[in-house]
């Protein structure tokens, strides 16, 4: 008579890690140009290349309002401003915004999408600080207009979060304007985000930010990204409400 088989127990396998830095391919490329320009003018220019660098690439109103010639650079500076940045500090605040906001929408929207809502929302931005100073010669340089954008498609959701894929992702449809304003937790977060903003234009900035903070941009950029959040958003996938 044999002996019935015993299977031999099996170790478990441990659980799959999660990364440290879980974010999007299109984020960390952004972050590592950002960084990468920033170490570049830092480390690797002199202080005049750095001011020639700024002269082509951050955005001066100034150079739009007549008495100059348009190159190739005044079409360019609209968009390349934004991965430029005045200080260490102003880099790597908006760096930490750029991860906690853009990386979500970029899970959702996907590169591509992801790609043109930064223009949009950085042109959306200049716009803005151009209408209110035509006139300035003192250049507009950073990605915060881009992430306020992203902050206002943040509020379009809710901050809903769906990490059940691995990689966090805003969930369910966009909310209607209305609906928005029905949500507490959105108005708070609107209000706040105003206020800083506005007390922070005013000259009470973050420690060891070197420049005005152009708060009027940061609106530019929250609208698009706001009101033009459908846009950019890929095609319905049957969202839970």
């Amino acid at each position: 008579m044999t002996e019935p088989s015993v299977e031999e127990p099996r170790a478990e396998e441990p659980p799959a890690r999660e990364p440290v830095f879980n974010l999007p391919a299109i984020v960390i490329a952004f972050i590592a140009a950002c960084v990468a320009v920033h170490l570049l003018r830092a480390f690797a220019l002199s202080q005049d290349q750095d001011l020639s660098l700024l002269l082509r690439f951050a955005f001066w109103p100034i150079r739009y309002s007549g008495g100059y010639d348009l190159d190739v650079y005044a079409f360019v500076s609209p968009v390349s401003y934004s991965l430029l940045h005045g200080s260490a500090v102003h880099l790597g605040v908006n760096m930490i915004w750029l991860a906690a906001f853009g990386s979500p929408l970029a899970a959702r929207i996907g590169a591509v999408r992801f790609v043109l809502f930064w223009i949009a929302t950085t042109l959306g931005a200049v716009a803005l600080h151009y209408a209110l100073y035509s006139q300035s010669a003192v250049p507009l340089v950073g990605a915060s207009g881009a992430i306020s954008g992203m902050m206002g498609a943040a509020a379009r959701f809710a901050f809903r979060i769906d990490r059940s894929r691995g990689k966090g992702a805003f969930s369910g449809r966009i909310l209607s304007i209305p609906e928005v304003l029905r949500t507490r937790q959105t108005v708070t977060f609107l209000a706040v985000w105003m206020v800083v903003n506005v007390v922070a234009g005013l000259g009470f900035g973050t420690p060891g930010m070197e420049s005005q903070i152009a708060w009027e941009a940061h609106i530019g950029g929250f609208l698009i990204g706001f009101l033009g959040l459908r846009l950019f958003d890929r095609p319905s996938r049957g969202y839970d409400a």
